[in-house]
């Protein structure tokens, strides 16, 4: 029976994820399924992956043979490379110790690869928001500019129209103080006669 170790889609459209199954190669794509051994999104930026480690090296060591996908991924966790240094020992190409050691240093390399990433991305993401609020902030004194422009035009109006209101209100009074001073002056001149 040959073994695969493969993914097993899941999720809705447009958004997937999968699961990392170790399956008989005639079993249906998402179908029966020896093992789960862990799950990939790719949906996120850096792709998450968790992955059981050891099973996974244990399926390895049984036969069984990823697909490309999975083998990309068994390599980016290290899967590939604790088998290819145990293979290392079992030849006596060196101790397990060493083997290790290997390990061990491969992987804080991986890990600070995968950190610079998520830096290089935090930080891109943030200059974005950065030049976002910018823009914004000059738009709204765009606005606030204009506003404030429309409202002194506005103002000068009304300043306006309140200063010819009150001319023709004095006008009027004048024009109303005339006509009374001029009765008066008809009447006198009536008692006069």
């Amino acid at each position: 029976m040959p073994v695969k170790i493969r993914l097993a889609r899941h999720g809705r459209k447009g958004y997937a994820y999968y699961h990392i199954v170790v399956a008989d190669s005639r079993a249906p794509r998402d179908g029966r399924f020896i093992e789960r051994i862990g799950s990939y999104n790719p949906n996120t930026n850096p792709a998450t992956i968790n992955l059981n480690f050891d099973k996974a090296l244990d399926w390895l060591f049984k036969g069984a043979q990823p697909t490309d996908t999975c083998r990309a991924i068994l390599s980016y966790k290290g899967v590939l490379m604790k088998k290819h240094l145990l293979e290392g020992v079992k030849k006596g190409a060196f101790d397990e110790a060493e083997a290790e050691r290997r390990f061990q240093i491969w992987l804080k390399e991986k890990e600070a690869k995968i950190q610079a990433k998520i830096d290089k991305l935090n930080a891109e993401k943030s200059s974005a928001k950065k030049a976002t609020l910018e823009q914004e902030a000059k738009i709204n004194a765009e606005r606030a500019e204009a506003i404030a422009k429309k409202k002194a035009e506005l103002d000068a109006e009304l300043e306006a129209k309140a200063k010819e209101a009150a001319a023709e209100a004095a006008a009027a009074e004048a024009g109303e103080e005339a006509a009374p001073a001029e009765d008066n002056q008809e009447t006198s001149e009536e008692k006069s006669e």
